[in-house]
């Protein structure tokens, strides 16, 4: 018998359907209104009266007046309002500011206002109310859920809270949740990873665990930790565990270890969040890619990323993207952002409704000698390469290397192994022979032999975490980026002796 939780929830998924619909089969429209809003709205902004927002009509006078930044280019204005100004880059002050640590500017600090944080809920809350609608499931409401994310303690900065997305959004948890959801406050709150994931796995075992949330590096590692206390499979553990939510990176390196790891598939559900905006989730189950949010107060602008780098990129709004074309994303948001950089690529699989995937980073990528290549490429490389065998990957990234010891140089790829192939040098021109296939150029220098075919570094069992700890980043919303275009990463990896 249907439980009234499972009810209400596949009535309320019902009515978010139709919303979504509505917004959906007018985006152009949906768009265009978003855009008036925040010119409007930011007029009087320092921000707005520093760029003539009162002359803007238009994106053709908007691009005219607001040239693309990256967080480095807005922190002037980011920094009067960190030092508590008020009506720089949105009216009033932020209720919070997410705080990132970024590559190369050390801490970010991102606004987050009153008419922006509900998108942050809202969205992840949709995508599981649509996955109601489409596929009849609603049980799992009546379990138990656990989403692994960063410590919900907030610091005060002028009046402003300060905390890591995860843990700000930790305070939003609406009230029928709250008694479902795992784990609990204090363990939320340990902020050393490591023991953060014990404390979780002693909390969860005696629990119906029937959705569990977070990026795949790190559920991965609650899982292990699941399996080495129990002796089973996490989908043994918890017999009606059949939601997986995911976000951060690209889920499909990790699917079959997943699947070993649980004993079964399981449903899955892709996000989109950052502490810039919530920007897209997967909204059907026979569909990849992920729905905009095109509602969500945030205009989208794209440059086509191979001519991001060069003089003055052309800026196209969603009515203009086409399907299969690699673009920065842009956004201008009710955050107080505005064309701005969030250093995501991303790729249109769809325009009617507007899906995309997220094809990799425009800092991460390799082109020591021209190739261009992206992360989106090399995960596709590797899910081919690993296709019906029985070999799978805990974690990978990719690197250069320029000067070789002998011969030409090459990509050297840095794989930790769950169960080691018998012949690496076939799993090498597997994932190669992918490459080729996928990227022109990098054909072309293989075949030109400018670059001799890659090679495979094998990194220790749990190299990747000692790496990631190293650093000081393990756990949260930190990943490993899937390729760079230097050496730092697997050098330290190197140094650590996390290599076989």
């Amino acid at each position: 018998m249907m439980s009234l939780k499972s009810f209400m929830a596949k009535q309320f998924a019902k009515n978010i359907y139709a919303k979504t619909q509505k917004w959906a089969k007018n985006p152009v429209k949906t768009q265009e209104n978003v855009f008036q809003n925040l010119i409007s709205k930011a007029v009087a902004t320092q921000f707005g009266k520093d760029h003539d927002f009162i002359s803007i009509n238009s994106h053709e006078d908007f691009i005219k007046r607001v040239p693309v930044r990256d967080y480095e280019a807005l922190k002037p204005y980011v920094d009067l309002v960190v030092q508590g100004k008020e009506d720089v880059l949105w009216p009033e002050k932020p209720i919070y500011f997410a705080k990132t640590s970024g590559t190369t500017s050390g801490a970010k600090y991102i606004p987050i206002t009153k008419e922006s944080m509900p998108s942050h809920v809202e969205a992840a809350r949709n995508a599981i109310l649509l996955y109601i609608h489409e596929t009849g499931k609603s049980q799992f409401v009546n379990g138990k859920m656990i989403f692994l994310q960063g410590s919900p303690i907030l610091n005060e900065q002028n009046g402003i809270q300060l905390g890591r997305l995860s843990g700000i959004v930790a305070h939003y948890v609406p009230k029928y949740l709250q008694k479902n959801r795992l784990p609990s406050w204090e363990t939320n709150c340990i902020e050393d990873w490591e023991t953060k994931v014990e404390v979780i796995v002693e909390e969860t075992l005696p629990e119906d665990m029937t959705v569990i949330s977070g990026i795949p590096s790190w559920v991965q590692m609650y899982f292990e930790k699941l399996q080495q206390k129990t002796g089973q499979r996490v989908g043994d553990v918890f017999k009606n565990f059949n939601l997986f939510i995911f976000g951060g990176v690209n889920y499909e390196p990790y699917r079959a270890k997943f699947e070993n790891l649980i004993g079964r598939k399981v449903d899955s559900i892709e996000l989109y969040p950052a502490s810039e905006g919530f920007f897209a989730f997967q909204d059907r189950q026979d569909e990849k890619g992920m729905l905009l949010q095109l509602n969500s107060g945030i205009f989208y602008e794209f440059i086509k990323a191979d001519e991001f780098f060069t003089e003055n990129p052309k800026r196209i709004t969603i009515k203009d993207v086409e399907i299969g074309v690699n673009y920065v994303m842009i956004i201008s948001t009710n955050a107080g952002l505005w064309a701005y950089n969030i250093g995501d690529t991303v790729e249109f699989i769809s325009v009617s409704p507007y899906r995309v995937i997220v094809s990799g980073r425009i800092k991460h990528f390799i082109s020591a000698f021209g190739e261009h290549v992206i992360g989106k490429e090399v995960e596709q490389a590797m899910k081919e390469a690993i296709k019906n065998t029985d070999i799978r990957i805990s974690e990978f990234t990719v690197a250069p290397e320029i000067n070789p010891k002998s011969g030409l140089p090459y990509h050297e790829w840095f794989i930790e192994f769950e169960n080691e192939p018998e012949d690496i040098l076939a799993l090498a021109k597997s994932i190669d022979k992918s490459l080729q296939t996928q990227n022109s150029y990098y054909f072309d220098l293989i075949q030109g032999k400018v670059l001799q075919p890659l090679k495979i570094t094998t990194v220790v069992k749990n190299g990747f975490q000692n790496y990631m700890k190293s650093i000081g980043k393990l756990g949260g919303q930190n990943k490993i980026p899937r390729l760079s275009n230097d050496r730092k990463i697997v050098d330290t990896v190197k140094e650590l002796n996390l290599v076989k």
